[in-house]
């Protein structure tokens, strides 16, 4: 089941704080991290999940360092139907989700669509209480179904990320 909560400002510091333990295990393949997902857009309702992003110089590296990701408490879910991610995910003791953290190399379309779209949010405050207002509506629809929830969103991210890239080429971002 999908919950949302209202924006909490120590999302920011937990993005902090696991980016530090992150960037240890990553070490110098770690070219940068970055805090993305609801939780990084100020003001934003979210599931209390901190989304991270890592780019890196190689995927092989990053995947020869999944047992330090272990010990870190991640689950390793490799590709996870997107190729060229590797996609990690972690949860707290009552097996609630608390992180997530995709991979990609350095520089690739991802990359640039994951932080436009969230540069994109925080810069248009129209644009995130639409995105605000579809996902509280769609946590109504059955019973707050994660597959429902993330089909739901398809359409609004899809149209989003090509206005973000549009005015992130524009910003010249």
């Amino acid at each position: 089941m999908v919950e949302l909560t209202d924006y909490q400002t120590v999302w920011a510091e937990q993005y902090q704080d696991e980016a530090a333990r992150i960037s240890q295990v990553l070490g110098p393949n770690l070219v940068a991290i970055h805090h993305i997902g609801s939780t990084a857009v100020p003001g934003l309702v979210a599931k209390p999940i901190i989304d991270l992003m890592g780019e890196v110089n190689s995927l092989e590296a990053s995947d020869a360092m999944n047992r330090e990701m272990q010990f870190l408490g991640y689950e390793v879910m490799d590709a996870y139907g997107i190729p060229g991610r590797r996609y990690y995910r972690k949860f707290n003791s009552e097996r609630r989700r608390t992180h997530h953290l995709h991979v990609f190399l350095s520089g690739s379309d991802h990359v640039t669509r994951h932080l436009a779209f969230r540069d994109y949010l925080i810069a248009h405050a129209e644009a995130a209480k639409a995105y605000a207002d579809l996902k509280l509506r769609l946590v109504t629809i059955d019973d707050g179904d994660w597959d429902s929830y993330l089909i739901g969103k398809e359409k609004f991210i899809k149209d989003t990320e090509r206005m973000a890239l549009e005015w992130s080429a524009r910003m010249g971002a």
